[in-house]
């Protein structure tokens, strides 16, 4: 069963494209009313299942990061040579990966929008015992150990919380927990893409909850103080958790979202005419 998803217009009207990344151990369902909205608005959407999910769940434990970073360079080249105007935007290690494109294509990204954007595990909801999890990351124990996905799945909404429970204990729609390799991983991309924060020069959304279960507001800040953007905004939500785009303020999300491509594709609409003018 695949879960990738590609929304385009069949009258080749966009000239814009949403290219979307999806969380650790998720998958492009995550993404598919979040696409599906932002379809709605006039932008062909494009999500993939990143390496090591999927199907063959065998994968997440010899996936390298920088797989991610190749196949993630890959589909934003594959876009930027279709449309004039591409956008990234992602959840969680998505989210990472919005950023490391951003640093290594610079202003050919419109513009990146970053969801609960975990560069540190170091959410609430992490056990007594996650200060030794640095020792088990750079031992043999990597190999060895799965970190459980538990209460609250990083949801509030507790009626959301209960169907999304029952679609990760199917195996359906993502992993039931994380691999301590891929979090290996994830720490890995998470360094490198701290060191180049600075080549960030794109106009920039940053989401992220208050009370993010896996990751606090320090990943958010880190970002969007380090980033060269002259365009930034940070939001701090504080009625969810780490899935904000399903969680009590998903309409709000979704929302600010569409503003912000909206907006750049004017700015960028009204520059081009301009242009025109002066010839």
């Amino acid at each position: 069963m695949s879960l990738d998803f590609e929304l385009i217009h069949e009258d080749n009207s966009s000239k814009n494209a949403v290219l979307l990344f999806h969380g650790l151990t998720g998958s492009p369902f995550e993404l598919k009313k979040y696409g599906l909205y932002l379809f709605n608005q006039g932008y062909d959407v494009y999500a993939d299942c990143l390496p090591g999910h999927g199907d063959k769940v065998s994968e997440i434990y010899t996936v390298k990061y920088t797989d991610w970073t190749t196949f993630a360079s890959n589909k934003f080249e594959e876009l930027n040579k279709k449309y004039e105007n591409v956008f990234v935007s992602g959840l969680c290690l998505g989210a990472v990966l919005a950023l490391y494109i951003g640093e290594k294509y610079k202003s050919e990204v419109k513009g990146i929008i970053s969801l609960s954007t975990t560069l540190y595990l170091d959410g609430w909801r992490l056990p007594f015992y996650s200060f030794l999890m640095p020792l088990a990351l750079s031992t043999l124990l990597r190999f060895y150990y799965n970190y459980p996905e538990c209460e609250p799945h990083g949801i509030k909404n507790e009626k959301t919380r209960a169907v999304v429970k029952k679609l990760l204990a199917k195996g359906d729609v993502g992993m039931n927990d994380f691999p301590m390799t891929s979090i290996y991983e994830l720490s890995k991309l998470s360094k490198v893409v701290i060191k180049n924060l600075k080549e960030v020069i794109s106009p920039i959304l940053i989401i992220h909850s208050k009370d993010d279960d896996l990751t606090s507001t320090k990943s958010a800040k880190v970002v969007h103080k380090n980033i060269s953007s002259t365009e930034k905004e940070l939001i701090i939500l504080y009625d969810s958790y780490h899935m904000v785009l399903y969680d009590n303020e998903k309409e709000f999300v979704f929302n600010k979202s569409a503003e912000f491509i909206n907006a750049r594709c004017n700015t960028i609409k009204d520059k081009n005419e301009e242009l025109a003018c002066s010839h």
